[in-house]
């Protein structure tokens, strides 16, 4: 899947994810509905609730509606958590510790302050683009999805060992 050129902030997370390499997200827009079961088996939650158009669009994952940190962002009217006096909060902290592709969301945020959503928007789109065909990978993408080149991504070369162990039981 090629990146879109436009920034969306549609695919912004209030947290600082890059909603555009989420696998369910792209599952969605794929309409690959193998993929969104497999995902929606691992996670637990019923097939009709795991479909996602990003952080900020009304069609979201069961898990994604229940977003403290959006809940948190809008009721202190701010766009992103780095924004916050209390930055980075125990809620925030916990959420990026568990899961391996939350592993730069500090980064993120201090992208976002430094050159605007926008332009941190154009830098994940590189960030997670294959250097070898140009298609844009997910956050667990080791090899790029189209031609199979390793690493898929900067994220993935940047973040390999724990991105290898994510799912093993």
């Amino acid at each position: 899947m090629k990146p879109e050129l436009a920034p969306d902030k549609t695919l912004v997370s209030v947290c600082g994810l890059f909603c555009a390499s989420c696998g369910i997200y792209n599952a969605t827009c794929q309409d690959d509905t193998e993929t969104l079961k497999r995902i929606a088996d691992r996670m637990k939650v019923p097939y009709d609730e795991i479909r996602c158009e990003g952080c900020r669009s009304q069609t979201r994952t069961a898990y994604c509606k229940n977003c403290f940190m959006q809940q948190c962002a809008a009721s202190k009217k701010i766009d992103f958590c780095g924004e916050c006096a209390e930055y980075p909060c125990p809620e925030l902290k916990d959420f990026q510790s568990k899961m391996p592709h939350r592993a730069e969301l500090w980064k993120s945020q201090q992208r976002i302050k430094e050159v605007g959503w926008e332009n941190w928007y154009g830098e994940m789109l590189q960030h997670f683009t294959c250097s070898q065909c140009g298609s844009l990978n997910g956050w667990y993408d080791i090899t790029c999805r189209v031609c199979g080149h390793v690493p898929g991504s900067t994220f993935a070369q940047n973040n390999m060992e724990a991105l290898k162990t994510a799912f093993k039981s």
